[in-house]
């Protein structure tokens, strides 16, 4: 009886749509196989929704066997359509392809693992900075890096309390600058404005004074850092040692002091050589700083004639 009902069903497709038997009866199968593998998810999923309270443990569970279901179903319904080894490479010679142009991302953020373990362009506590994004290296994992943030909106590269994870793959479309490697300093620059009117060299001298007291230890230690680069990137510098530049701005001159710094303690430095500038400036009447002020001028009291008024 469900042999002929069957029959009578193949013949009516057959008639009406020209698929032959056995297209019907693979059809039939991937239906087939498609529905129980979704009633058995939906049935694992109900009961783990009835035993789990946690939602993180709900949600991993069911894109976990999302994943699963999908593969089943490439595979099981891969193996009706495509019989035979020949078919059998083809099948999964297609089914590559369709996982590439899927997983996409995935594949990329693996591949920058691979990467990052080949080449080394930073490890695990190296300060980095990648596109927008800086931080300490706190992680590392096949799909992504997890960086503790510093900088945004706190000052001297400081860190946030944030945690950023940023997928691997970014490694290949994003400029990476990593605070250690090689050369495991930093170069940083005071900027100090004095008014015109103020000594500008004994302000030079004295400035020179306090950042080779506050910073020359480190350029000896930067002089054996370098030697030790230079057998692996081309780093070399004329000049370790702190100095001052001096240049002149619209408001006064402008002395820069510039000196080495480790990255973890450019804001402690910074503190340190401004309070010795600030106590030291204090017991020089002819030293000043300058800022923005207007000035108003009267010729006349001033001492200072027009050309072309009589004078008084």
């Amino acid at each position: 009886m469900i042999e002929s009902i069957q029959q009578l069903i193949s013949g009516w497709i057959t008639h009406f749509f020209g698929l032959e038997a056995a297209f019907q009866t693979k059809i039939f199968q991937s239906l087939t196989l498609v529905f129980v593998f979704w009633l058995i998810r939906r049935i694992s999923l109900r009961v783990i929704v009835r035993r789990t309270t946690d939602p993180t443990a709900r949600y991993q569970w069911s894109r976990g066997s999302g994943y699963i279901f999908v593969a089943l179903i490439f595979i099981t319904v891969g193996r009706i359509w495509f019989e035979g080894f020949q078919s059998l490479v083809t099948y999964f010679g297609i089914l590559s392809a369709g996982i590439a142009i899927a997983l996409q991302d995935v594949l990329k953020n693996l591949a920058g693992w691979l990467f990052i373990l080949w080449r080394k362009p930073f490890r695990i506590g190296d300060r980095i900075q990648i596109g927008e994004n800086a931080g300490d290296v706190i992680d590392q994992r096949i799909f992504q890096f997890t960086l503790l943030e510093i900088g945004n909106w706190v000052r001297a590269d400081q860190s946030t309390g944030r945690v950023i994870h940023i997928p691997n793959g970014l490694i290949f479309t994003q400029s990476i600058a990593n605070f250690f490697s090689g050369f495991a300093y930093i170069w940083c620059e005071i900027p100090v404005l004095l008014t015109f009117e103020s000594d500008w060299r004994k302000a030079k001298t004295i400035l020179r004074k306090i950042v080779d007291e506050t910073a020359m230890e480190l350029s000896e230690a930067a002089q054996v850092r370098v030697r030790s680069a230079s057998q692996k990137y081309l780093i070399f510098y004329n000049r370790l040692t702190p100095i001052v530049y001096t240049s002149v701005e619209d408001s006064g001159v402008l002395l820069t002091m510039r000196f080495l710094c480790e990255p973890r303690r450019r804001r402690l430095r910074e503190e340190q050589i401004w309070e010795a500038v600030l106590e030291e400036f204090a017991n020089h009447q002819d030293i000043d700083f300058a800022y923005p002020t207007t000035r108003y001028y009267n010729n006349k009291s001033e001492g200072k004639h027009t050309q072309g008024l009589p004078a008084d």
